[in-house]
Formats: C-alpha cells, structure tokens, sequence
C-alpha cells in the first residue's frame, strides 16, 4: 500500500472515527494543536489504525505521533517491512 492510499484511509478514519472536518486535515496537521484530538481521542485514533490497517502500535511507539505525516510514516513503515 502506497503513502497516498494510507493517507486517504486514514482521513476517513479521522472523519468516521473522530468526527474531524475533513478539510483540515493534512500531512501537517498536528492532532492536539491544529484537530483538536484530546488524549482519548488520540487513543482511539490508534485503536481505529490498528483495526483498519491491521497493524499493532506499541505505546513507545504511539508517543512519537502527534502529526498526521507522522501516522502516515508510521503505518507506511509497518505494512511495508
């Protein structure tokens, strides 16, 4: 799976899951700062990649996302290594 079919899977996951606008969500869209994700959300914003890329995110892991680019990265690490 490429960059760009994992970033539009995960917006819809951020639409579907945590009710963000669409709009403003980028590459550089922080979750706290610029989506206004609280911790649970954040939580459930991993629990939602985790089932709809089939992937497991340790915590040690999760603490380095705090941008969408940065999910990305990740997810695109972890279904191509």
């Amino acid at each position: 799976m490429d960059r760009a079919d994992i970033e539009s899977r995960l917006r819809d996951v951020l639409v579907s899951e945590l009710g963000l606008d669409g709009a403003k969500i980028n590459l550089e869209a922080n979750f706290e700062q610029d989506l206004d994700v609280d911790s649970l959300g954040v939580v459930e914003l991993l629990m939602a990649m985790e089932d709809e890329f089939g992937v497991k995110i340790p915590d040690e892991e999760a603490e380095h996302i705090h941008t969408v680019g940065e999910a990305v990265d990740l997810v695109h690490t972890k279904l191509n290594s």
